[in-house]
């Protein structure tokens, strides 16, 4: 009994030790500020390859401020999943600095800083993945000299009732890019399709080079199977054929040959000694290469399994003409090849457009589904513009080079835009950030990291691609290009799920 009455008085001791120091400490021995609540910041920053959402308890001298870092890859809209990050506090060159080599949750990285010194300062954000390293920096920090000063001046940080609250953690699992308005030149365009063609040069038919039997070298060798320059696509043999059999021909060509070699050789020696005359020796050099020529031509491409069939560029098989096992005669066609990266995209206009088409600056179409591209981005041209209709073809036709892999079926229809005229800067934004209600339009704006709002806007001039934006938005503002339907679905159905992570 002694010794409880003795625990339970030492039980009685600590507790009330705990209540006389029941203040938090930090992992790094900091006082955490309980009574007197330390307002929260928020700042989104971005750079050409990060955005940085970052909320934290305003910076307190001796107080330590955790901060809650979301690091966004703009490439793809995904989480940083690896990697290390360092905050730095500085001013004057000098400052103090924590990193943390991993994050905490997916895309979220949380270190701490306890400043020493109230004043201005500089707060950097290193990052470094397996992929890349960058640089993030937020001027004039404020450090407070205690919680009151920190309360005062920041207040209650109270959010914009109106904005959308649209999660990182929500963006990062769906289909989700955002995009800054741009200032840039755009045109006036002719809304058409047009039909995808084979280009000049673009398809290439490939004869026998001797006569025999065709030997197929690629298994299941059909129409649409992909090939690469200088990729055997079949032998022509004539191994065991009496007649025309092009090794005997060969062996006959070489000891031609050889003997027109030696021949040249020792009339060039005689010639050298002035013992024959310059015109038997030139008699001789001609027999000599014709024969070179005549054994080079029949050995070239030529295997043991026969003459072979190459490939002259990449591309895909569009027809074969022979079976495989065939015999063919030398000058056949075999097969004819195309390629995916030349075409002739066709397209036709109303002559009401006939003095616009004299001032085509470029052409707009889609290289896949719901992927636009231009012929002056791909280096594709015009290569010609129609001067004449006729009754049965009342449409001008304009005919222009795509020179990139176009991923579309010959024969096949596709969106056509054709700028024309003199450009017009504008503030420019992607044409699938738009959002359209009954003809009035908006777009979704992000106002900083999880805060978003839908504003309605008035457009210009479209080419496809971007669309022109005369008001409601300003170059600069980040707008979302893909999601905003699910941002404007989380405004109609208010309500927020929960932080993944700690604020």
């Amino acid at each position: 009994m002694r010794y409880i009455l003795i625990l339970i008085m030492l039980l009685a001791i600590s507790c009330q030790s705990a209540e006389e120091h029941g203040h938090a400490h930090d992992a790094e021995g900091g006082h955490i500020d309980e009574a007197n609540e330390i307002p929260r910041v928020d700042y989104t920053r971005w750079t050409d390859k990060t955005e940085l959402f970052v909320e934290f308890p305003v910076l307190v001298v001796g107080q330590t401020s955790r901060f809650a870092a979301h690091f966004t890859v703009l490439k793809n809209h995904k989480p940083v999943r690896e990697g290390s990050v360092t905050v730095s506090l500085v001013k004057d060159g000098k400052g103090i600095r924590h990193a943390v080599e991993a994050p905490s949750s997916p895309g979220i990285f949380s270190p701490s800083l306890q400043p020493n010194t109230a004043g201005s300062y500089q707060l950097m954000f290193d990052i470094k993945t397996p992929q890349y390293q960058d640089r993030i920096v937020i001027n004039d920090i404020q450090v407070f000299a205690d919680s009151e000063e920190a309360a005062n001046a920041v207040g209650g940080n109270e959010e914009d009732g109106g904005a959308i609250s649209f999660l990182k953690e929500q963006a990062w699992k769906i289909d989700f890019q955002t995009v800054p308005a741009i200032s840039r030149e755009i045109y006036d365009v002719i809304n058409t399709s047009g039909v995808w063609q084979p280009a000049p040069g673009a398809m290439r038919s490939l004869s026998a080079n001797a006569s025999g039997v065709v030997n197929f070298v690629i298994d299941n060798l059909t129409e649409g199977t992909e090939i690469k320059r200088g990729q055997v696509l079949m032998t022509i043999s004539s191994k065991g054929l009496t007649s025309n059999n092009l090794q005997t021909e060969i062996e006959q060509s070489r000891a031609n040959f050889e003997q027109a070699k030696a021949e040249y050789e020792r009339k060039k020696q005689l010639y050298e000694s002035k013992i024959v005359p310059k015109a038997e020796l030139e008699q001789v050099e001609s027999k000599y290469k014709v024969a070179k020529s005549n054994y080079e031509t029949l050995k070239a491409g030529y295997s043991a399994g026969g003459k072979q069939i190459k490939a002259p560029f990449d591309g895909y098989i569009k027809s074969i003409s022979i079976s495989n096992g065939g015999f063919v005669n030398q000058g056949v066609q075999l097969v004819t090849i195309g390629s995916h990266r030349t075409k002739l995209l066709e397209t036709q206009v109303s002559t009401s457009y006939a003095s616009a088409l004299q001032h085509i600056q470029n052409v707009f179409y889609q290289k896949e589904n719901d992927q636009w591209s231009n012929i002056s981005a791909s280096g594709g041209s015009i290569l010609s513009i129609g001067k004449e209709v006729e009754s049965l073809k009342p449409m001008l036709s304009i005919y222009a080079q795509v020179t990139e892999e176009i991923n579309m079926p010959e024969g096949s229809f596709t969106e056509v835009e054709i700028a024309y005229g003199e450009p017009k800067q504008a503030v420019l934004i992607p044409e699938a950030a738009l959002l359209e209600d009954y003809g009035s339009y908006s777009v979704i704006v992000q106002l900083s990291g999880e805060s978003f709002e839908r504003r309605p806007v008035m457009i210009g001039r479209s080419n496809g691609e971007f669309t022109e934006i005369t008001e409601g938005l300003e170059t600069g503002e980040v707008v979302v290009a893909r999601g905003a339907y699910q941002v404007k679905m989380a405004s109609v159905s208010g309500s927020t799920p929960a932080h993944g992570h700690e604020h």
